[in-house]
């Protein structure tokens, strides 16, 4: 990749910092290695190294997306701030092509005791811009923060939320080649945030984003490519869906150790002998306009991961006469059954699923916890547990989809994962009759009439 169609340049990027256990060993290794020096001996070192991150590589080119993921602590932050320019590298290099944008850590770059007002011109003047162009911009930056009359108090007064407005507000007008985000919108509320994504989706049509956030929903729906960072060391760069499902794996595993789930399966305990219903007969004579949606076979050869307490043998898309289905049609009734094998007793267990698109984003889903709350369904081992989802197959606009499918023991926020399938079963929407949206809901009627206004009348 030549320079020139370059953002970003990354070389044996590593940051090392020094952890001192007292005080005082601060003094001593500033005098102490000089003196050692000075009498023909060896440095004693009275600190401990600590790498945040070490031996990046990558390169970005313009226009791209680029997701950073990776838990608290990883040194997510620390790349970014390099890339910044506000922390020195202890080895390699960055090289950025273009004008950089950032919101870090919440509240970097403001004065507390400054107004909003205050801090828009210092900032604004940081990243480039003239006064005669802050001064243009200002009344377009104050409405996006839409904090009202909190622009002329300090900004120590305000709020975590007030915060990210006023410094993305700032970011969204100073004609950035770059842009870099750091976990800052999980502070802000739904409103501000759908803006700030639909900024991020049009910033991303001329500019480079990096982007850091634990939504993996967010990540999958927005970046090209993703950099997973695990206590310093880059675990993998890669294709989103790819690099995210795999982070996901490891950050169960690593809460709950791994299991034996990634071996072959056993084979369905269920009886997948049931005739497949083609549908496609039945609709053939329908209107065209209509969303025709292949389905295939459960794999269960797809990617997994669990303790294995219990295992998923089959997951099937059937019709309400139980009917195996692989063909299907936008807004009919079908009902997802997940069968699975209990290796050992589970006293609450859960089951679910996830539709998602091509990039990983996950479109709709659901588990049984809600439905059993205060009566949950124990599984003895040995025993083989079924469940079935019964809804209207939303309508889906055109492309590739996949379903995850899931067994957990616990509760909604607190269980242990025991099968997670990855892509279990595959369809595909060959034509859609969908206006707009992500999901087309199955509508009972729409009603469309003509004819003279009616005149309204109020009671005397």
């Amino acid at each position: 990749m030549s320079s020139e169609s370059l953002a970003l340049e990354v070389q044996g990027l590593g940051k090392c910092f020094h952890i001192y256990d007292a005080p005082g060993d601060r003094l001593k290794q500033f005098v102490m290695p000089r003196l050692s020096r000075l009498m023909g001996r060896e440095p004693k070192p009275y600190h401990r190294e600590f790498w945040a991150l070490r031996g990046l590589d990558l390169q970005v080119a313009r226009g791209e997306t680029i997701g950073i993921i990776g838990r608290n602590g990883s040194g997510k932050s620390t790349f970014l701030q390099m890339v910044c320019g506000t922390l020195a590298p202890s080895c390699g290099a960055v090289t950025t092509h273009g004008r950089i944008a950032a919101l870090l850590e919440l509240g970097a770059g403001f004065n507390p005791e400054f107004s909003g007002r205050d801090n828009v011109a210092m900032n604004a003047a940081l990243l480039g811009l003239s006064d005669a162009q802050i001064a243009e911009r200002f009344d377009s930056i104050a409405a996006f923060a839409d904090i009202g009359e909190f622009i002329d108090q300090p900004v120590k007064t305000y709020s975590s939320g007030m915060y990210v407005r006023l410094a993305f507000a700032v970011i969204a007008h100073v004609d950035a080649d770059i842009l870099v985000v750091d976990e800052a919108l999980a502070v802000g509320d739904a409103v501000f945030t759908q803006k700030c994504m639909r900024f991020l989706r049009s910033f991303m049509e001329r500019g480079t984003l990096l982007f850091v956030s634990h939504d993996t929903a967010a990540i999958k729906s927005l970046c090209d490519r993703v950099v997973w960072i695990d206590k310093g060391q880059v675990m993998q760069i890669g294709p989103t869906k790819e690099v995210c499902d795999r982070y996901m794996q490891a950050c169960y595993e690593a809460e709950q150790g791994s299991g034996p789930a990634a071996a072959a399966p056993a084979a369905p305990v269920f009886d997948a002998g049931l005739p497949w219903h083609d549908q496609r007969r039945d609709f053939f004579r329908a209107e065209p306009l209509r969303n025709d949606i292949e389905v295939f076979r459960f794999n269960p050869e797809a990617p997994s991961f669990g303790l294995g307490g219990a295992r998923i043998t089959g997951a099937w898309l059937m019709d309400t006469q139980q009917r195996p289905l692989h063909w299907v049609v936008g807004g009919e009734p079908v009902v997802l059954r997940i069968q699975a094998q209990c290796h050992q007793p589970l006293a609450s267990p859960i089951v679910g699923f996830v539709v998602k698109d091509r990039t990983g984003q996950a479109v709709f889903g659901d588990n049984s916890y809600l439905s059993y709350l205060g009566q949950p369904v124990a599984c003895a081992g040995g025993q083989v547990l079924q469940a079935e989802f019964s809804f209207d197959m939303p309508r889906m606009p055109v492309g590739n989809y996949a379903i995850d499918v899931a067994l957990a023991d616990g509760s909604q926020h607190d269980h242990v994962q025991q099968h997670w399938i990855q892509d279990a079963l595959h369809f595909k929407s060959e034509s859609t009759n969908m206006a707009t949206g992500l999901l087309g809901i199955p509508m009972r009627s729409i009603v469309l009439q003509a004819g003279q206004a009616k005149q309204e009348t109020s009671s005397p």
